[in-house]
């Protein structure tokens, strides 16, 4: 079968970097022009003379973005299951050489931490382990899943790479998306920020949307972790993969996100500064690009940039959220992943949104609109 390794081959890391910092203001201003856009277009938009017209690039965005999805914003939270991981990672605080207490939560502590994502207005849950193969496996993911299929409307998942027929019994449980981060484009030094277990392999993770879009996942996320190397580059080659799973599997949505490296428990510090403007940029870049990308904001970002990037791109939003298992009720002071940025409530973050002129949406998705559209 056909990967997206076949097209990844096909491109040079340090050449792709050269043509980002060669692009010029005339290369800009013709990606500018264009009414349809293609990856060349995007490399332009992201280079550092394209900041110069930023405030250019934002009301376009603005404008594509409010065509396309509307003035709303759904609304999710991240439910974290496990802290138990098997890899070492530099900048992960879950890593297995953290000497840390380590926590799977039971069914029954599951069902309070729905209980109070259920009391704060979600209807969207993003579920997230740590990669531990003998503890949060597929049968660990299902029987979750099955315990709290019947309170939301829509299930995404951020879990370790499976297998595509694992993938098709997440979709046959119920899950709507799948998230996977690459973490890093830079095959050269992947190996330094991921040492030991399964997610060194670098091959096995770059393929695993491919295995996501062959079981019939409705979405797909993707992204990078942002801080380890230059995000220029890295955010090209996401664009990239995303392009490629566009026209492979061409029924199946997409979305990224936009985690940039946090504090946590014995991580590294970023490697790559990237501030508030050079994150404006790259949200604007890839709506201009891709009208029909979702574009996600977590809870690492701070409360200033969440506020003011409303209007411009964003079309999905975290809020109240915590990283660590049982961190809502049952355990709070358990290890973080990391730390969040914008520690506001739900309800707070719904307030304003809708003071931005937008509508906050819990729910927009159901199990049953599937069933219609299979029988069409």
């Amino acid at each position: 079968m056909k990967t997206f390794k076949s097209v990844f081959e096909n491109y040079n890391w340090n050449t792709i970097q050269s043509k980002i910092y060669q692009t010029t203001s005339k290369d800009v201003e013709r990606s500018l022009a264009k009414t349809k856009r293609n990856l060349d277009d995007f490399l332009v938009l992201i280079s550092p003379v394209a900041q110069n017209y930023l405030e250019q690039m934002a009301q376009e965005c603005h404008e594509i973005t409010k065509k396309r999805f509307g003035k709303t914003i759904q609304m999710y939270a991240p439910l974290y299951l496990s802290n138990e991981c098997q890899n070492i990672c530099t900048y992960c605080g879950f890593s297995l050489d953290n000497k840390i207490k380590r926590k799977t939560l039971l069914d029954s502590e599951i069902k309070l931490e729905v209980e109070a994502l259920k009391d704060a207005g979600f209807d969207h849950v993003l579920l997230v382990t740590g990669e531990a193969n003998y503890t949060v496996n597929i049968n660990y993911f299902l029987n979750a899943i099955d315990l709290i299929k019947h309170q939301f409307s829509l299930i995404s998942v951020e879990v370790q790479p499976l297998s595509t027929e694992e993938y098709e019994q997440l979709h046959q449980a119920g899950v709507y998306s799948v998230l996977v981060y690459q973490e890093t484009y830079h095959q050269e030094v992947y190996k330094k920020y991921h040492t030991k277990g399964k997610k060194s392999n670098f091959d096995f993770r770059l393929e695993t949307p491919d295995r996501i879009g062959a079981a019939g996942i409705h979405k797909i996320g993707l992204g990078v972790l942002l801080g380890l190397e230059d995000w220029r580059t890295d955010s090209f080659f996401n664009a990239l993969h995303l392009d490629y799973l566009q026209k492979q599997y061409w029924q199946t949505k997409y979305s990224v996100s936009f985690p940039r490296l946090r504090p946590a428990e014995g991580i590294i510090e970023p490697n790559f500064i990237m501030d508030d403007k050079d994150l404006t940029q790259l949200i604007c870049a890839y709506r201009l690009w891709n009208e029909d990308l979702e574009i996600s904001i977590s809870t690492r970002e701070n409360e200033k940039f969440r506020n003011n990037i409303i209007p411009i791109g964003v079309t999905s939003m975290s809020a109240g959220s915590k990283t660590n298992p049982g961190g809502y009720v049952v355990d709070p002071q358990s290890l973080e992943q990391f730390e969040i940025n914008d520690e506001r409530s739900a309800k707070e973050i719904a307030e304003i949104i809708t003071k931005r002129g937008y509508e906050p949406v819990w729910k927009d998705w159901s199990k049953s609109y599937s069933s219609i559209n299979s029988k069409i």
